[in-house]
């Protein structure tokens, strides 16, 4: 009876490896199709225009020079998306055989501030003083070192443990994958970086062969993680960081205003996204965790805070993919230069770590428990399918006394999967999402309203704008009689 088990789970974690496998090619395939995809709009550019009256088209006798400089910024935007993939190392074998692995999970889709319905592999990232990144995968523990990333030498990491660890189930998929050749054409005729080095082929895994088709919303989550880049990683974005990221800094610095540099604070960040944020708290002093459960996400995070040789290294092109509400061509053309700091120069607090895996399966465990001593929440508590369920987990993992700070608006990402029997979504008001906290152990101590935009290109003539709740509670300490 018990060899059948032991069997069952074999076969059934064998099933679930191939999975992950195949979820991960859809992400690496999106990646991947990015230039095609791109070259297609052009292409549609390009055939509206020609279809206007002669006097027209002599109105607009700029534009096929535009054509050609969209096409020179989508190789460039093409060179960092396969350097950036030449840098990742997939957790899994990904030569896998994975036909017939069906899973309705792949099926969903992002919503929202290109968050993800995607269970990403629980792989910790650890970030040390010197600029070293490991990532560890399966069930071993966070600290464990995998690769020499940076060149700089490594100190010795010291980590906030994770035990529970859990593997990727990405989003959907559709599109054709570039060809091998193609992709390092794409990045050779017209790309070099700085030192004048041209592209290099991409690695075996990278093979079209292990490619899956992707459909166009997949690539649309690689320009969201391009408008990401910038509000995180580029100078463009520092007034969206001083709206959202600014005020939670400020507050983390007040809460706890005699740090210790031996024993410092220990500041979870669920939905850390590229991580900026994260690190930002660690450069306060904190042992910092962000955990993120996009593997669109984790690729680029890893890449940006363990590749980063000096600032402004990168040069994308993160407006070009929309013609609407640009004041002038050279606004939408315009490059940004990123990152704006060098990571592992920053001053980083060791013990800096980004864990990859669903919040609710990393951290609904008793290994979690009354570890924290905050937890900060920017624009995620919405992408829950159960808020009510986040709120229980940040309550039971903070330590008693500890602090929750919470930014963001309540977008549902979920509220809008129709016809989805199996999912559901809780869409709570903000009155019923305190009153939930209360229940939890929760009392508010600081609360206001901040006005912020999110991936905004900030010379558009649209700005979205959000009234985000912005509240400081702490978990109340149990009274002993």
């Amino acid at each position: 009876m018990e060899i059948e088990e032991d069997e069952e789970r074999r076969r059934q974690r064998k099933l679930e490896e191939a999975l992950e496998v195949k979820s991960l090619r859809r992400i690496i395939s999106a990646y991947l199709n990015y230039p095609e995809a791109a070259e297609e709009d052009v292409r549609r550019y390009e055939k509206s225009f020609k279809k206007l009256p002669p006097a027209h088209k002599a109105l607009l006798p700029h534009y096929p020079s535009k054509f050609k400089n969209l096409r020179r910024c989508i190789s460039l935007n093409s060179y960092f998306i396969f350097t950036m993939l030449q840098a990742f190392e997939p957790p899994l074998d990904m030569s896998q055989d994975v036909d017939g692995c069906k899973d309705p999970h792949l099926e969903n889709f992002e919503h929202g501030h290109c968050h993800s319905e995607e269970r990403n592999a629980s792989s910790c990232q650890s970030v040390s003083t010197s600029g070293r990144m490991c990532c560890s995968n399966h069930a071993q523990a966070c600290s464990q070192e995998k690769s020499n990333i940076m060149s700089n030498p490594t100190t010795e990491l010291q980590e906030v443990k994770s035990e529970q660890q859990h593997e990727p189930i990405f989003g959907s998929g559709a599109g054709e994958a570039e060809n091998k050749n193609e992709i390092a054409e794409c990045c050779s005729n017209d790309v070099a970086d700085s030192n004048g080095n041209a592209f290099s082929s991409p690695h075996d895994w990278l093979d079209p062969s292990l490619q899956l088709n992707v459909p166009l919303v997949d690539v649309d989550k690689v320009r969201c993680i391009i408008r990401n880049i910038v509000r995180d990683w580029a100078a463009e974005g520092e007034k969206e960081r001083n709206q959202c990221y600014k005020p939670i800094l400020e507050e983390l610095d007040a809460q706890f205003p005699n740090r210790s540099k031996e024993s410092p604070p220990a500041c979870l960040v669920p939905g850390a996204g590229l991580g900026r944020l994260a690190l930002e708290i660690s450069c306060l002093g904190f042992i910092s965790q962000g955990n993120e459960f996009s593997y669109y996400m984790m690729i680029c995070s890893s890449f940006i805070l363990n590749h980063t040789e000096t600032t402004g290294q990168w040069t994308i092109y993160p407006w070009i993919h929309s013609n609407c509400n640009s004041l002038s061509d050279n606004d939408q053309l315009r490059p940004v230069l990123i990152p704006d700091i060098h990571p592992a120069s920053a001053g980083i607090t060791e013990g800096f770590s980004m864990c990859g895996g669903d919040f609710v399966e990393v951290y609904n465990d008793s290994s979690q428990i009354g570890v924290w001593d905050a937890v900060v929440t920017c624009f995620f508590i919405d992408t829950a399918h159960n808020i009510i369920e986040y709120i229980e987990i940040i309550s039971r993992i903070l330590k008693e006394g500890g602090v929750w700070i919470n930014f963001g608006p309540l977008l549902y990402h979920f509220a809008d999967m129709y016809g989805q029997e199996d999912d559901m979504s809780i869409e709570l008001s903000l009155e019923d999402v305190k009153k939930i906290a209360f229940h939890y152990g929760f009392k508010l101590e600081k609360e206001q309203t901040i006005e912020t935009t999110y991936t905004t290109n900030p010379r558009s003539m649209m700005q979205n704008h959000y009234h985000a709740a912005f509240w400081t509670m702490r978990k109340k300490r149990t009274t002993t009689t």
